[in-house]
Formats: C-alpha cells, sequence, structure tokens
C-alpha cells in the first residue's frame, strides 16, 4: 500500500470516553479501521451528538495547519472525502466491476441487514445495558427520560425495517445465518499454514473497503455487553475471530483486545 501524508490534526469523536479500546459502535470502528488501512494517524475524543454534523456519531475534524478545520460525518462518507482529497488510496479503486458488487454487498449485508437485528438485540433485549452504557454520563433521571425516547425511536426504525413482524426465535435464526454464513466464507479463503497475517473478505492480498465494515462488526459486538448472543456466535465461529484477530495484530496492536 502506498504511503499517504497523513493531515496535520485528525481527531475522531467516537461518542465514548474510553482511549485504547474498541467501542460498542460498528461505525466508529469501521471508520478507524479505515483510517488505519490508510495510515491515518488520528486522535479520539468522546465529542457529543449536539455537535455532530448529522447528529450521530462518528464524525471527524481536520485541521491541516491552514486556520480552518474541516468537520465530516457518516464513516462512508468520511472515507470518500479523503480519497477524493487524496489523504487515503482508494481501496476498491483497481477491483472488478464483480468484486467491487460484492464489496458493496457484504457492506450492505452488514450495515443495512445485520444491524438492525443487533439493534434489536441491544436496545430490545438487553435495554438496560445498553441504556447505562449509552447514557451512563447522565443522571439517573435523564437515564431513565432520554432512555425513553431513544427506545421509542429504536423500536419505530426497526418496526419499519419489518424486523418485528417476526418471532424473537425467527430473528435469532435469521441473526445467526448472517454470522454463520461469513464464517464459512472465511474458513474457504484463511491461511491456515501462516496464523499471523491478514486474510481478506474477497480474497485478495490486501483489505477493501467490506473488511473495514466486517471487522468492526465482529470488533464491536466481542466488546459489546448489551450483545451476549451476538458474542456467543461470535466466539462459536473459529474463522471469523480468527480473521479479527489478525488485523487486531496488525493494525491495532495499541488497543486492548476482547476477551
Amino acid at each position: 500500500m502506498a504511503d499517504h501524508k497523513s493531515p496535520l490534526g485528525f481527531t475522531v469523536f467516537r461518542g465514548f470516553a474510553e482511549n485504547g479500546c474498541y467501542v460498542w459502535s460498528p461505525f466508529v470502528t469501521k471508520l478507524e479501521a479505515r483510517l488505519r488501512f490508510g495510515n491515518i494517524s488520528y486522535r479520539t475524543e468522546p465529542g457529543s451528538l449536539s455537535k455532530a454534523p448529522r447528529g450521530k456519531v462518528p464524525y471527524v475534524s481536520i485541521d491541516r495547519g491552514d486556520g480552518n478545520c474541516e468537520t465530516l460525518s457518516d464513516s462512508t462518507l468520511i472515507a470518500h472525502a479523503l480519497i477524493e482529497s487524496g489523504d487515503v488510496e482508494d481501496l476498491n479503486g483497481n477491483l472488478t466491476a464483480s468484486l467491487k458488487l460484492q464489496d458493496l454487498s457484504i457492506r450492505a449485508l452488514l450495515e443495512d441487514k445485520l444491524y438492525f437485528y443487533q439493534a434489536h438485540e441491544r436496545w430490545m433485549l438487553n435495554y438496560y445495558t445498553m441504556r447505562s452504557k449509552i447514557l451512563g454520563a447522565l443522571s439517573w433521571p435523564l437515564q431513565v427520560i432520554i432512555g425513553i425516547f431513544i427506545y421509542k425511536k429504536i423500536v419505530r426504525t426497526i418496526e419499519g425495517q419489518g424486523i418485528l413482524k417476526f418471532s424473537k426465535e425467527e430473528i435469532a435464526n435469521l441473526h445467526q445465518e448472517i454470522w454463520d454464513t461469513l464464517n464459512s466464507h472465511m474458513i474457504a479463503i484463511s491461511r491456515p499454514g501462516d496464523r499471523e497475517t491478514p486474510f481478506w473478505i474477497l480474497g485478495g492480498d490486501a483489505p477493501t473497503e467490506a473488511d473495514a465494515t466486517v471487522f468492526a462488526f465482529i470488533a464491536s459486538n466481542l466488546v459489546c455487553d448489551a450483545a451476549p448472543e451476538t458474542r456467543a456466535k461470535l466466539k462459536a465461529n473459529e474463522a471469523l475471530i480468527d480473521y479479527a484477530l489478525r488485523i487486531h495484530k496488525k493494525y491495532f496492536p495499541d488497543y486492548e483486545m476482547w476477551n
């Protein structure tokens, strides 16, 4: 991968106060993985939803030393902007049309399908654990009030997605199918003779955009106390853990690893 000059000041606002570890949001970890794949150095801050351009995390602040500070949001749009500015390489630039379609399909499967099964588990099945983490910095009365607001918003969202038309068992089975399918694919593309070098979701020698997403969904769920069923699913799929562990060792050696 070619070297790229990093912006003078690059801050990722993650929505969580912790540093040196993965957070519960897959989109935060997706962005961080994408930056590390592109050799961009950055620092992390909690940030604030009230200051986020789209009212969500992650978002970034870029200071190039010219007196102007650029703020961007949405993990996918941030990556697009950095590619356009020449700060990072286009990981998918040399892919064939067929591989680009596969890459986009994998990202859509996780971000537009798995994400909502995940929201069901976190916010409906493990609501109090999720509320305590997300709203832990607030007073108890505010946790209760804002928690109800978030819960109702999540329910409306996943109801609109059609997920609540299924039973709890059916949702769990659909959720399981995605992880099992990904694990079977990982077994097929893994490198059993080399236990250290990362292998990539499309079977190539370098990461693509989909790898940032897949790694992020694995890592964020392994550290999320509000996703016990997903964590158990992942730990039962050894190829997924192997895939994530190799990326962790190469690109996130400074981060505390999941248990």
